[in-house]
Formats: C-alpha cells, sequence, structure tokens
C-alpha cells in the first residue's frame, strides 16, 4: 500500500486512510490511482466485509490538485484524468458496504464521491463545497443525477452551481451525510457501525447493495459521460483559465471580463 493511502484491516472492516496532509490530502495522479486499486482489492478479497474511507489531518479531501489540473489545462499531461476515471470506476463497480468518515474539509471529489457511499459519518468540524462553477468546469462523478436522488433537486442546483459552503449541520439535514459527531467521537462511531455491517454474511450485504443500486446504473454512466464530455470541452477554456491563475496568484477570480457567453 502507498504511503499516499493507509491500510487497516480490523474484524473484516478494512479503513482506508488518505495520507497527504500537507496538501489537504487532495487528490493527485497517483492518490487517485492508489484509492482505485485499494478498492478492488478489497472487494475481491474473501476476508473483506466492509471499505471505512476516511482521511489524515484538518481535511478529508481538498479535492483534485489544482497543480495538476493546471498543468492538464496548459496540454502538460493529457493522461491527467484517466486516474480520476479509474477511481470513479472503482466507486461505481465496489459492490460493498462502503462507509465514509469525513473528518474534516471536503472539496470536489471529496464530496462527489459521496454519491456512492453507503453510509456517511461526518465531524462537526467538517465542511464541503462543490467548486464547478467557480473553477469554470462541470460537474464530476455522476454527481449531477445521484446528488438530486440523495438531497434533492433543488439542494444539489445550489450545492452544485453555486460553489459555496456547506456546513456538516446543513450537509446532514439535506441528507449528504447520515450522522454528524465530535471529532473525537468520528473514527470509533463510524468505525462501530462498519463493523456491525461486517458481522452480517458478505453474500447478503453485496445482494442488498446490488438490489439497491441496479436500476441507477444506466442513470450513473449516462451522467458520466455527459459530464466527463462537458469537463473536457470547459477544461482549458478562459473561465477554466481565469480561476487557475486567480488561484496560483491568490486572488478571487473574475469571471465577468470573459467575453459574452463564456
Amino acid at each position: 500500500m502507498s504511503d499516499l493511502l493507509l491500510s487497516e484491516d480490523r474484524d473484516r472492516v478494512r479503513t482506508l486512510t488518505l495520507n497527504r496532509p500537507d496538501q489537504l490530502n487532495a487528490f493527485s495522479q497517483a492518490l487517485y490511482v492508489a484509492l482505485a486499486e485499494a478498492l478492488r482489492e478489497a472487494d475481491e478479497d474473501p476476508e473483506v466485509a466492509v471499505v471505512l474511507l476516511t482521511g489524515t489531518g484538518r481535511a478529508f479531501s481538498a479535492g483534485t490538485d489544482l497543480l495538476e489540473m493546471k498543468e492538464t489545462a496548459a496540454g502538460g499531461d493529457e493522461s491527467a484524468s484517466h486516474g480520476f476515471i479509474g477511481l470513479v470506476d472503482s466507486l461505481a463497480a465496489f459492490s460493498k458496504p462502503l462507509v465514509v468518515a469525513v473528518n474534516g474539509l471536503g472539496l470536489g471529489i471529496g464530496v462527489t464521491l459521496l454519491g456512492f457511499a453507503d453510509l456517511v459519518f461526518a465531524s462537526t468540524a467538517a465542511r464541503f463545497k462543490t467548486p464547478f462553477t467557480t473553477l469554470g468546469v462541470a460537474p464530476e462523478a455522476a454527481s449531477s443525477f445521484l446528488f438530486p436522488r440523495l438531497i434533492g433537486r433543488q439542494n444539489a442546483a445550489w450545492m452544485l452551481m453555486s460553489g459555496e459552503w456547506f456546513s456538516a449541520e446543513e450537509a446532514h439535514e439535506m441528507g449528504l451525510v447520515w450522522r454528524v459527531t465530535s471529532p473525537e467521537e468520528l473514527l470509533v462511531t463510524a468505525w462501530d457501525h462498519a463493523a456491525t455491517l461486517a458481522a452480517r454474511p458478505i453474500s447478503s450485504l453485496v445482494a442488498v447493495k446490488e438490489t439497491m443500486t441496479a436500476s441507477l446504473r444506466p442513470g450513473i454512466e449516462a451522467a458520466r459521460e455527459l459530464e466527463n464530455a462537458r469537463f473536457a470541452e470547459l477544461l482549458g477554456g478562459p473561465a477554466n483559465i481565469e480561476a487557475l491563475v486567480a488561484f496560483a496568484e491568490g486572488r478571487e477570480a473574475d469571471f465577468t471580463r470573459l467575453p459574452p457567453g463564456v
């Protein structure tokens, strides 16, 4: 297991911990690949019944590493999107219960992957943001399909369109998060629930999840195809370049001076 992703097994629960605390657990290409591979391995391991995913430090994940995104937008790395796509493939295909403990900040994929979780716990210190419009890009990870069903159309519209922050309590009220705990109780609470599930027959857990998600798969695939096309179209465009340059310069992006219609 990579140092970017820690792994621990106990009582048929595999805890995976994002481990780039100095970068707020932002997803580099290597971390995308590491988590995708870890999910596939856990799915195939007959000794693992449940995966619990969390992060180290004060963030769950700050989303995609924007320095890598800037290189991709400038044409520096045409393969950089493949790690992301591979992770979403693994999340969509994961057949066992996935429990997520959001320990701190969650941005971008640090929020959208929750659409594939079966149970989400959050610390009171957690905050959530999907900065697609503030980065001048489109949604990702089938969030345009899953979020309206998970949190309601208007909540999803505001979250995906505004790029504003949501507190743990607001996320709980919307249904994005199942339970909110103190920071000290988060992992214990999430692990206890994961262990309760892990004591059940794996075959039955898999059957329950399959029956709950099978009807969603065509919608997920259609949403991902459209999202990926729109993301690729917007990546490197005027709004995205302004957002990334502003980030690098430490200022707020100004989209009002872009050409009409952008």
